[in-house]
């Protein structure tokens, strides 16, 4: 018998470059009765939103389902469209698939909303009036913004930020050194747990005045009176000390947040270094002056430039303590004024758009100083 050494044919499998109109069809059906879904859902939860014709709980599973799941399919739908385009077109476009709608979603929540804040700041109080700059002009020369400018660049951008670096600092660098580190730090993080409104209502009663002769319920009036000294109205008739009173509720708060950045950064310091720097006879404080702060001079800027936004657009601690009275406005607060209660929706645009200018340019630096930390 004669056998043939015949080669063996090879069967490529289908290629994904193939086109397949059929399945394309089925995917641009899809994506027209998502949009669909998407559209009847709003307008359906906007019309029970409004009528009250369902129970908020049946509403809200019925919000989370038409979210959900509109997302899944929108996810699902186009992948399945770019998935049908030729392979270099598909390769291309298969990263947008994933995060265009996170970014639509951003620019519908965020941008949106800032064009049409900038657009609003051009006219009057009621939007009927084109007023060109006049609102940017009031925001810089009446004498309630030049307070809250004052407020917000000297106490808390500058006695705040420094307040809250400085103490986490020291209290990180001594934490190190301590054998109660974990419960040390546990007790300066834990305001970190309460919200703001939550801090300025519990600050509320460690401040609180009553006149001279009545009982003093606040814990620094009842125990300056026990010690012979008069009452004292800290967040109100002390003006402009009364800031500083309301910047220690920054620093409690937030100094748990840097120590914790600062006692991992810290950590990551060689001991090597620090163990011969000891041979070498070099005091503590030397070591920290000259190796310690050196070596964590990065993660310094970025916690400082992340707190100095947090004083720039600070608003819940002061509308619970003053709501802005008494000389402790601040540009969140004048914002909230003007729109929320003045109903000056130019003038408050303005504001808004002042506020925002000068987050963005720190923003920027924060995220500049964390990119050379992850290149490190």
């Amino acid at each position: 018998m004669q056998t043939t050494n015949a080669t063996p044919r090879h069967v490529s499998p289908p290629s994904s470059e193939d086109f397949n109109p059929g399945r394309l069809a089925l995917a641009l059906l899809l994506l027209v009765l998502l949009i669909a879904f998407i559209w009847g859902g709003f307008t359906f939860l906007r019309d029970v939103q409004r009528n009250d014709s369902l129970p908020k709980l049946l509403t809200a599973a019925l919000a989370i389902i038409w979210g959900v799941g509109g997302a899944a399919w929108g996810f699902y739908t186009l992948n399945m469209i770019v998935e049908q385009l030729p392979g270099e077109l598909r390769r291309l476009l298969l990263p947008y698939v994933f995060v265009g709608p996170a970014i639509l979603f951003l620019g519908w929540a965020l941008l949106f909303p800032a064009l049409r804040t900038l657009y609003l700041s051009f006219f009057n109080f009621n939007s009927a009036e084109f007023v060109g700059l006049s609102n940017y002009v009031a925001v810089f020369t009446e004498r309630t913004m030049l307070t809250a400018f004052r407020n917000n660049i000297f106490f808390w951008m500058l006695i705040g930020t420094l307040g809250c670096v400085i103490f986490g600092l020291i209290i990180a660098v001594l934490a190190d050194r301590s054998s109660f580190e974990t419960l040390a730090k546990s007790l300066i993080f834990m305001p970190m747990a309460i919200s703001f409104v939550g801090a300025g209502v519990i600050w509320r009663f460690v401040y609180h005045y009553a006149p001279p002769g009545q009982t003093q319920i606040g814990l620094l009036n009842a125990m300056g009176t026990q010690l012979g000294f008069p009452p004292q109205a800290w967040t109100t008739l002390l003006q402009p000390q009364n800031n500083f009173f309301l910047v220690i509720i920054l620093i409690w708060m937030q100094t748990g947040f840097a120590l914790v950045i600062f006692s991992a950064a810290i950590k990551g310091i060689p001991e090597d270094i620090i163990e011969a720097a000891r041979v070498d006879g070099a005091s503590e404080l030397q070591i920290f002056w000259h190796i310690m702060l050196p070596a964590i001079q990065g993660t310094i800027v970025t916690v400082t430039t992340t707190i100095l936004i947090f004083t720039l657009k600070i608003f819940d601690i002061v509308i619970v303590m003053t709501g802005g009275q008494y000389g402790t406005g601040v540009i969140a607060v004048e914002f909230y004024r003007q729109y929320f209660t003045n109903r000056n929706f130019g003038y408050g645009s303005a504001i808004a758009i002042v506020l925002l200018l000068a987050v963005i340019p720190v923003m920027i630096y924060n995220l500049r100083q964390l990119k050379k930390q992850e290149v490190f």
